[in-house]
């Protein structure tokens, strides 16, 4: 068992606007990939959802995203391998995957080729397990611009299609996969 609170105070240790919108956006997502574990077919590891739900975006702090209190230098698009790199370094392989895979509805090495993303190109960023997709789903009806706000699933299809259509088709589908789709 991981313990997602202490990773969380090592690297948030102030109890500052940062620390609760991350804390905040995280339970948020957990509890969505709860809801939907335990009600789905689907065999799902429930204790590593919440662990890495709770994780997903604990990058966050060295990005450069003023309006979300993020003060750090890196683009955003980097908080999850920024993440990923901090709990591999812990032997923490399966949560740093989702860290990695949990941006967008995943980022494909053409789209960070496309793109000019600052992403090893290397690399594919889309969720695998069933897990990463999980937590990558349920990130997608919230955002932590707008903390109380919570997208339907046509809405968090929409805020993708900026980035492709790939990306809005692979999120319908984990709708179907996960009985959410309309």
């Amino acid at each position: 068992m991981v313990d997602y609170e202490t990773i969380i105070q090592k690297y948030y240790p102030a109890d500052d606007v940062l620390r609760r919108l991350l804390i905040h956006h995280s339970r948020q997502v957990a509890d969505r990939c709860l809801a939907i574990a335990s009600h789905s077919a689907l065999a799902l590891d429930k204790r590593f959802l919440l662990e890495a739900a709770m994780l997903h975006d604990i990058g966050i702090r060295w990005c450069h995203a003023p309006s979300i209190y993020c003060e750090g230098t890196e683009p955003y698009i980097c908080h999850g391998s920024i993440g990923g790199q901090l709990l591999r370094g812990m032997g923490l392989e399966q949560h740093a995957r989702v860290c990695e895979r949990h941006t967008g509805a995943g980022i494909t090495p053409a789209q960070i080729a496309a793109q000019q993303m600052p992403l090893d190109p290397a690399l594919s960023y889309v969720p695998e397990t069933l897990e990463e997709q999980l937590v990558c789903f349920a990130d997608k009806f919230y955002s932590k611009s707008h903390p109380d706000r919570v997208l339907t699933v046509d809405q968090a299809a929409e805020s993708l299609a900026r980035f492709g259509s790939d990306g809005v088709e692979r999120f319908r589908s984990w709708a179907q996969l996960f009985g959410l789709a309309a």
